[in-house]
């Protein structure tokens, strides 16, 4: 955090803009109140760029909107049975709250919305302390009544309220505790750790598809592993996401084997720094976080204690790729990530077999092929999973993987690998075979493109060639 004086500075600067300067005098005229609320202010004070301007007013959203249409090139209502409006002033999307005091039901979690009078009562129903701060404009003062700016000098995430009746109003609040432990470097206070583990079980009230986006903000964070770990260690992730903590295999006196849970902790860090390395300044690569975190699910229920002491999981890329499918269509997740991800961790264990000899260049085809639009993403998964602390074992993978990324490219130059196709289209073999589409073309398809691989790119006249020597065989057996 930086220093109080400046914090104040940047609150200051922050209140100076254009476009909250504008709001402020424009709900004075008025005769109403605005503060800018929650995260602006939190971020101002801990130096992190403000990305949202939220505020908070005593006015009424009929009478919101009404300060705001003159302002605002573009405005939008549909929060307002939550008293929500939504505007694009000078160029800056902001929202506008009337102040609320939510009432929930305990049952289907959703408040009952009712709009208060004071700032000091709607500061009270937010999540975080740290978030229930507040700089009323245009006076510049700030409203901090439950010692936000404290926990915020001690990097702790403590509720306004007692931690279980926060949790129990929104049970969502705990999976935020943990994003926010990652996205802020906080450690959670102990009335905050003692509820996560107590509420855990009340997670399953929550919509999958609610669940699902919090997980993914908490992955897209520049260091997750934190937010992870309260998840597991409270027991929430038992509800979201059975399959990590299920990796938190037993070491047994006779079968020593890694963790394989903190194996998937290290690369999912790994795979983060490959991003910023690989491709600096662009968003954060959910699948890619995904296939790592989940990649080596399928280890528990493939251990089997070998003689000697030795532990196998065979086959657990397979086994993995169909748990990774089934937990990520549960938390409803959109069917290109399901496939993406699903077929990374199917494709994570290909490589390994590269050091044991050399690939042949229909070997490396095949690869690349197999990996379609995700070869890059396995590129960088591939990487991360080594996490040997044998440096000599960890160099000379690394040198290994480097040289099957410059063969690729090298044939991907040649060959155009990218758009890897038989010699001769779908049309083409029905034309030179004079047959009617079926399965007949898939199968003359997938026979040219076999050969394609072994062999690289034929040319038209030998691919027909082939072509019809094959079916002739085809029809002849």
């Amino acid at each position: 955090m930086q220093s109080v004086a400046q914090a104040v500075e940047r609150l200051d600067a922050l209140a100076a803009t254009d476009t909250v300067d504008v709001l402020a005098r424009a709900f004075a005229a008025a005769g109403h109140e605005l503060a800018l609320v929650g995260g602006p202010v939190r971020d101002a004070f801990l130096g992190r760029p403000v990305t949202d301007l939220d505020f908070t007013t005593d006015a009424r959203p009929d009478a919101v909107l009404a300060i705001v249409e003159p302002l605002a090139s573009t405005t939008w209502d549909v929060g307002r049975q939550f008293g929500t409006i939504a505007a694009m002033v000078r160029g800056e999307q902001v929202e506008i709250t009337t102040y609320r005091s939510d009432v929930y039901d305990g049952e289907t979690r959703k408040p009952e919305v009712t709009f208060g009078d004071t700032i000091e009562d709607d500061l009270l129903r937010r999540d975080f302390t740290v978030n229930a701060m507040a700089l009323r404009l245009p006076q510049r003062e700030l409203v901090d009544v439950h010692g936000g700016v404290e926990d915020l000098l001690a990097r702790r995430l403590a509720t306004p309220q007692a931690a279980r009746v926060s949790f129990r109003d929104d049970p969502l609040r705990m999976m935020r505790a943990a994003r926010f432990t990652s996205q802020l470097g906080f450690t959670v206070s102990d009335d905050v750790r003692q509820a996560l583990t107590d509420l855990a079980d009340s997670i399953g009230n929550i919509s999958a598809e609610r669940v699902r986006d919090e997980l993914v903000k908490l992955l897209d964070t520049g260091d997750p592993i934190a937010g992870i770990r309260l998840l597991v260690d409270s027991g929430i992730a038992e509800l979201i996401l059975p399959e990590l903590p299920a990796m938190k295999l037993e070491i047994d006196e006779h079968h020593h084997h890694k963790d394989v849970y903190e194996h998937s902790l290290t690369v999912l860090t790994q795979a983060i720094g490959y991003e910023a390395e690989r491709h600096p300044g662009e968003p954060p690569d959910t699948v890619l976080r995904l296939a790592a975190l989940l990649h080596d699910i399928g280890k528990p229920a493939t251990r089997k204690l070998e003689p000697g002491g030795a532990v196998s999981f065979h086959h657990h890329d397979l086994v993995g790729s169909k748990l990774a499918k089934k937990r990520l269509r549960a938390l409803r997740f959109d069917n290109d990530t399901i496939a993406s991800v699903s077929r990374l961790i199917e494709l994570h264990l290909r490589f390994f077999g590269y050091t044991e000899g050399a690939w042949t260049d229909a070997a490396v085809r095949r690869y690349v092929r197999d990996a379609g639009d995700q070869l890059e993403r396995l590129h960088e998964l591939t990487r991360s999973d080594v996490t040997t602390r044998n440096r000599r074992k960890a160099d000379r993978l690394g040198f290994a993987y480097d040289d099957l990324e410059a063969r690729i490219a090298v044939l991907a130059e040649q060959e155009e690998l990218d758009s890897m196709r038989p010699d001769l289209s779908g049309d083409d073999i029905m034309r030179i075979l004079d047959i009617p589409p079926g399965r007949a073309v898939g199968e003359a398809y997938r026979f040219l493109l076999e050969a394609r691989m072994d062999e690289g790119p034929l040319g038209p006249e030998d691919a027909e060639a082939r072509l019809r020597t094959w079916w002739a065989s085809r029809d002849v057996g």
